[in-house]
């Protein structure tokens, strides 16, 4: 969650650091402070760039004061019209200098980082005037760091005791409210030698904010449009795009590949809509007014693959949010996966005019394209990597260490008396999984599904040999539950859960950076030795014994890419999805480790999405070791708009970073065989084997 300026001073000020008296006015507010004139007018928006759009001013008068804020309430700045002025008494100061602390996914750390000079333009300043000290997040800030940070800025030594009580004051707010980025630019130096924060942005982690509902007095609901406030109380992800076809899938990954089919296809995305797993009735008829009521879009596209989310509960609420009416727009449903017959038969009864049913993605791109009618030609080019490497087959190699997960491997479920570990223990019990054991603390002794249940994980592996665990518990719950695991001993620890805050789990996945344990996750869907074993939330139904090895970051990408897989009669040897948190216990590159050798792996398929360098370190990693196996790489999300950065701070971090096009042609120039389409996968791997 982005904290405009004002609540950000209001966090610092909570935090002890100090910030100027300022008050918050709306369109029509009379300005009556109790500071005195002159004042600044500052915009109150979420992106950066207000100064130079005019969004800051000065006022020496009252009357001054109301033309200005006139022409700022006029003003619209980077596609956000300005509803909120912050006022606060102008500041006399000497110096400007930069300050900022971030979470950084690269380092797995904190980085401060201070500049000599801040203000406009920090990320193009001379790199020697910056300082960046890293903070691991189970350690903290040290002494000494502090103090290599106050002489680099060359302040005056008698403000050693006041920056350093700033400085920790800012670290210990970062780890109390999980931020993700706290800057201060800039930190002034006041004519009367004080240190005043004059301007600030603040992250809070969106996950910590669903833990301690108490940071929603942050909230400004008048930065976001009508369609994403209506999202957030209803629990979608819903980001505004700028085409003409509303899109509804579950699952991001899905989405964002389903984003990219349209753009290639010139049929422009209006915007991202993933449901979740929570496709009720309510959810449907919320997501669906929403595409209704957006004048841009002209038709919806429905896009479910049903893992464990059925297609024909997707279209009993479907019918519930239209009440049996026609769609006010068309829309183009394709179903496929589970319960994918039965919710198009059921739509199919229905008979409303408007709705146009399809078993795939390609009789759904040509219902689209026939309402498309004609338009302009599509504003999004593929993007094509031309590989400096050669795309290799299979090479000779060793055969003698087959993946380290036993056969009949003994299993753990940790939430097993909730409802989703119960669901999902029992799925698994029908796939053929081996499920020993379960714990639920206070509920030792019971007994669910003919698995015993214990209260501790050490018990439970006291009892009784244990070779993995599957976590279903609340995020907030979950790295402990992690930690548990480990602690027990237990050598393979899946953790499905979801809505974990990043430091919270960056911290457990340290404490396990040397412990024989692997951690596969959070916020995924488990692993599949097809004919074997299951240890997660995938539909098992999909998956048939074979030679390809398939790693994820999305669950709706596995489905995807698996189902095609399995019906061109490819199997798969593993399947594993990663995760799609910043910080995730077992990488692509580390699964690769373990399938090298694998006698039952001959090609590896990795299906990838925009952001982090998972991909790229793992093409590194295959041109520095010579793997031997045919790797394939698809990447989602290649037409989503440049990621918004962590601030000035991001910028500063990721200088000589690249966007979509980098991690492309470092993928292709280390020997990934690129798929440019899900309908590609097939085939492309069917020729290498």
């Amino acid at each position: 969650m982005k904290l405009n300026e004002h609540n950000s001073k209001q966090l610092f000020h909570e935090a002890g650091i100090p910030v100027p008296l300022g008050a918050l006015l709306g369109p029509g507010d009379e300005p009556a402070p109790s500071f005195a004139l002159p004042w600044v007018l500052k915009s109150q928006v979420l992106s950066g760039g207000r100064g130079k759009a005019g969004g800051i001013r000065m006022a020496d008068t009252l009357e001054q004061v109301r033309t200005e804020l006139a022409q700022i309430f006029s003003l619209t700045i980077k596609g956000e019209k300005v509803r909120l002025v912050r006022i606060e008494p102008k500041a006399a100061y000497t110096r400007e200098i930069y300050l900022s602390i971030t979470l950084d996914r690269q380092s797995r750390s904190f980085c401060i980082t201070a500049g000599r000079f801040g203000g406009m333009d920090i990320e193009s300043c001379d790199p020697q005037t910056l300082l960046i000290e890293h903070a691991a997040p189970d350690t903290g800030l040290a002494p000494f760091q502090i103090r290599n940070i106050f002489f680099h800025l060359r302040l005056p030594k008698e403000l050693m005791k006041a920056f350093s009580s700033l400085l920790s004051n800012l670290f210990d707010c970062c780890l109390r409210h999980r931020l993700l980025l706290a800057e201060i630019n800039p930190l002034v130096l006041t004519e009367d030698g004080q240190l005043l924060a004059l301007d600030g942005k603040v992250e809070i982690d969106g996950h910590r904010v669903g833990i301690d509902p108490s940071l929603n007095r942050f909230f400004e609901a008048a930065h976001l449009s009508d369609e994403e406030n209506r999202s957030r109380e209803a629990a979608l992800s819903y980001h505004r795009l700028d085409g003409y076809v509303g899109l509804m899938v579950n699952g991001a990954g899905l989405a964002m590949a389903s984003m990219d089919i349209l753009n290639y296809s010139g049929l422009e995305a209006a915007n991202f809509l993933d449901l979740g797993g929570g496709a009720d009735s309510t959810a449907m008829r919320t997501a669906l007014d929403i595409l209704f009521d957006d004048s841009r879009v002209e038709m919806v596209f429905i896009n479910i693959f049903g893992g464990i989310l059925s297609c024909h509960k997707v279209a009993e609420s479907m019918l519930e949010a239209l009440d049996g009416q026609e769609p006010r727009k068309p829309i183009v449903v394709r179903f496929a996966g589970n319960g994918s017959a039965d919710g198009l038969s059921l739509l199919r009864k229905a008979a409303l005019n408007g709705l146009h049913l399809c078993p795939d993605l390609t009789t759904a791109r040509a219902a689209l394209e026939k309402l498309k009618g004609y338009r302009p030609q599509a504003t999004h080019k593929p993007l094509i990597a031309h590989s400096t490497a050669p795309l290799l087959p299979a090479r000779p190699r060793e055969t003698s260490t087959a993946f380290p997960l036993p056969e009949n491997c003994r299993i753990l479920v940790q939430g097993l008396t909730g409802k989703q570990g119960q669901l999902h223990c029992r799925l698994m019990q029908e796939y053929g999984a081996n499920v020993v054991a379960g714990v639920t603390p206070g509920k030792g002794g019971s007994e669910v599904l003919g698995v015993p249940v214990f209260d501790t994980v050490r018990e439970a592996a006291k009892a009784m040999p244990i070779d993995a665990s599957i976590i279903f518990v609340p995020g907030a719950m979950a790295p402990d539950a992690v930690l548990e695991a480990a602690a027990a001993g237990i050598g393979w620890v899946v953790c499905i859960t979801d809505g974990i805050p990043q430091l919270d789990m960056l911290r457990a996945l340290e404490r396990l950076k040397d412990s024989p344990t692997r951690v596969i996750g959070p916020n995924c869907p488990g692993l599949v030795m097809p004919g074997k074993t299951k240890i997660g939330i995938m539909p098992g139904d999909i998956f048939t014994p074979g030679p390809v090895a398939v790693f994820s970051r999305s669950g709706t990408l596995t489905y995807e890419c698996v189902d095609r897989l399995t019906k061109a009669g490819i199997g798969q040897s593993v399947c594993v999805g990663i995760g799609g948190d910043p910080f995730v216990g077992t990488s692509f590159t580390d699964l690769c480790k373990l399938v090298r050798h694998d006698p039952d792996t001959k090609a590896v398929v990795i299906l990838g999405e925009i952001g982090g360098k998972a991909e790229e370190e793992l093409g590194q990693y295959m041109q520095e070791s010579g793997f031997e196996l045919p790797v394939f790489g698809f990447i989602a999300g290649r037409t989503a708009p440049p990621g918004k950065r962590l601030g000035h701070a991001g910028a500063i971090l990721e200088k000589g970073a690249g966007g979509i096009e980098v991690k492309l042609q470092a993928m292709a120039d280390s020997g990934f065989h690129l798929i440019d389409d899900l309908d590609q996968i097939a085939g492309a791997v069917a020729q290498v084997l």
